[in-house]
């Protein structure tokens, strides 16, 4: 395979870690995308495609112009999901761009995800109240993460008791709760519990380093390459795993 020509939107911590894998996969990094700074345009055209890990606040337009100069683009900054479905609408207009989403890059959270699903339909008949606690790093900014809420989303999907989620510590009916839970250096934990006065199932997802992120971003932007349309990490992985569920 050619070297892949890597754009970088957004240089904190996960675009420095992300820099550090991309010679081992093939990837050259030509051009970063600093926060406040004017685009060279032409720079951008030489990419192949982009990887964008900025904040919520410019995630949107970030995401926006990549598409539109046709640079298939990958993200995993959460915070601004509620625009999601301008996407959908901005890839009707351009076509042959293409843009995949991620809350989390970590294949092995990836198929956490899919155990959770699994898990929550087996439990839905059982008297197992679904609960989620979530603990990242005191810099992350938005409460809960975008996994925990795609751990909730994937609860809601299998059960019929559960319609929604809250962070209120007295959940709703037909809620689950979502902890979120801010400490010093913790890249991402992520627990789902069932719990009732019997007995208690838990299942755990612990991110050791920022690595398994940085390494599944420039994966799944490797194969987003070449592609047109909307994707999400789960086409990613179902292809890379070869998963029917």
């Amino acid at each position: 395979m050619n070297e892949i020509k890597v754009c970088l939107i957004g240089y904190g911590r996960m675009g420095h870690a992300i820099e550090e894998f991309l010679a081992q996969e093939n990837c050259k990094l030509v051009y970063v995308v600093k926060s406040d700074e004017k685009w060279d345009i032409e720079q951008m055209r030489t990419c192949d495609v982009a990887i964008e890990f900025s904040v919520p606040t410019v995630a949107f337009d970030n995401i926006c112009r990549c598409i539109e100069l046709g640079i298939p683009v990958v993200s995993g900054t959460t915070g601004w999901l509620d625009r999601l479905p301008e996407i959908h609408e901005i890839l009707n207009e351009y076509p042959n761009s293409a843009f995949l989403y991620g809350s989390n890059f970590s294949v092995g959270m990836n198929l956490f995800f899919y155990l959770n699903e699994y898990a929550a339909k087996l439990m839905e008949n059982g008297g197992y109240p679904p609960q989620i606690r979530e603990i990242h790093h005191i810099h992350k900014l938005d409460s809960p993460s975008g996994t925990a809420i795609t751990l909730a989303e994937g609860i809601i999907q299998e059960r019929k008791d559960v319609e929604t989620w809250t962070l209120d510590e007295k959940p709703a009916e037909k809620s689950v709760r979502i902890e979120a839970l801010r400490e010093p250096d913790v890249p991402g934990t992520h627990s789902i519990k069932y719990e009732n006065a019997i007995d208690k199932i838990e299942i755990t997802h612990v991110a050791k380093s920022r690595d398994g992120f940085a390494l599944g971003a420039i994966k799944a932007a490797k194969w987003l390459a070449g592609q047109k349309g909307y994707f999400t990490m789960r086409d990613y992985t179902r292809d890379l795993l070869e998963l029917e569920y």
